[in-house]
């Protein structure tokens, strides 16, 4: 798992902003980081003890497990640009 990235989508519900940060953020990992990554989404609605152990108070909210350090961006994360800065993705396409 070590040449992976680990993510966590934290939603509430199936809303507007949560299919929106769902969609966004499987666009970035397809074209940023194909085959190296793991996304797991996390309804807090379903999960509330997952995310009260996050202690996740915004949603959706995305954590970056790994590599490390862990990183949190709250937001639908439509600002690619700033999303891959944060998460320290190369900015080359993946062959």
């Amino acid at each position: 798992m070590s040449d992976k990235y680990l993510l966590k989508l934290y939603i509430t519900g199936y809303t507007q902003r949560s299919r929106q940060a769902i969609s966004n953020l499987i666009q970035l990992c397809e074209f940023y980081l194909k085959n190296k990554h793991e996304i797991i989404i996390i309804d807090v609605l379903e999960q509330p003890l997952v995310a009260e152990g996050e202690k996740i108070l915004l949603t959706p909210t995305l954590i970056k497990e790994f590599p490390l350090p862990k990183v949190r961006i709250v937001g639908d994360l439509s600002d690619t640009q700033t999303v891959i800065l944060d998460l320290n993705i190369p900015r080359e396409r993946s062959p």
